[in-house]
């Protein structure tokens, strides 16, 4: 048998693998959710949340209001978002690890947290009902403030990002604690938004974050050729006449924006786009095509199941995700150093 064709059988089965483990992955997340919408101070059997959707989808099945209720406008928003928001940090995640070629990088890494926390604490302090939009704002001017002075000194190398990202990152946290410092009736709203959570979320954080989330995890998949190159190097993505500046622009932005609507609607969720990308690459390998959707799957699994265990280990008190997920997240990623 010929090489050609021994390669085309290898490449052929690679897909089939990568196709069956992106379908395991998406029905895992599809039953996930509808046991999420099962639990919290009323438990649900799944028949009965199926049921429920398929009712208000325009179904002929016969649910009690109650019900409805509880499935429809209490849980299914906030379990969607959850989703949303683990897909957004972990694609973010996938991309910053590729573009400064660094295995500790996360969503957080160019000042996208300390962004939102500064506008959204400012918008607190001063009242403004609009908490989202600030923090939103926040993380956008933060990452475009970063990549200004990674410019000061020529071009903007990963290097340069990384150093600006961590300058402005500490002193972000600064300014947000010599506000909380100064304005103490506030702070247990401010403490709550920044260790993270989806309490209270509704309809209006989902339709918020979606079209953002999804743009920026869309352009990331049709960049995956770009951080596929900057993954093997400055040099090998320059041998391949990919243009450095502007390939790593486009992913900055898009990773950005995903991980602003991401923080905006539910505050800082650490450890998911450190963790949930090493993870897909054990599972599917190192390519950008298909790391972005098994990372964005995964990100979703993970904080859909650690706000069920949020809302249930310790009621009726609800646990912030932001905490959980750090108490998850620090011992497994040791675990995965101490593998290698």
């Amino acid at each position: 048998m010929s090489s050609s064709a021994l390669g085309g059988g290898g490449i052929a089965s690679r897909s089939r693998s990568a196709t069956a483990l992106l379908g395991g992955l998406t029905s895992l997340l599809l039953v996930s959710l509808i046991l999420s919408l099962g639990v919290g101070a009323v438990t649900l059997p799944p028949a009965q949340v199926v049921a429920a959707l398929w009712a208000k989808a325009g179904g002929s099945a016969t649910v009690a209001p109650q019900t409805l209720t509880i499935v429809w406008d209490l849980r299914l928003a906030r379990a969607l978002l959850a989703v949303i928001i683990g897909a957004a940090l972990a694609t973010a995640g996938a991309a910053y690890q590729a573009v400064f070629r660094n295995p500790l990088a996360d969503p957080f890494v160019i000042g996208a947290s300390g962004g939102a926390a500064l506008g959204a604490t400012l918008a607190i302090v001063t009242g403004l009902p609009a908490v989202l939009p600030a923090a939103f704002a926040g993380a956008v001017a933060a990452v475009a403030l970063v990549y200004v002075l990674a410019q000061a000194g020529g071009r903007p190398t990963a290097v340069n990002l990384l150093l600006a990202g961590a300058a402005l990152s500490t002193l972000l946290s600064s300014a947000v604690s010599l506000v909380m410092f100064l304005s103490d009736r506030n702070l247990h709203e401010i403490f709550a938004w920044l260790m993270g959570g989806l309490s209270g979320r509704s309809w209006t954080h989902l339709a918020t974050a979606v079209p953002v989330v999804l743009a920026g995890i869309i352009a990331l998949w049709v960049l995956a050729r770009p951080l596929d190159a900057l993954a093997c190097g400055e040099e090998s993505a320059q041998s391949l006449g990919l243009n450095l500046a502007r390939a790593r622009l486009a992913i900055v932005i898009a990773a950005t924006l995903a991980t602003a609507a991401a923080v905006a609607a539910g505050g800082i969720i650490g450890f998911v786009g450190l963790i949930v990308p090493h993870i897909a690459r054990r599972l599917g390998g190192g390519s950008h095509g298909r790391l972005i959707p098994l990372s964005a799957l995964l990100g979703g699994l993970l904080v859909l199941l650690a706000d069920d265990l949020a809302r249930t280990v310790m009621a009726p008190v609800e646990l912030p995700v932001g905490i959980l997920m750090a108490l998850i997240g620090a011992p497994f990623f040791l675990w995965l150093l101490k593998r290698g």
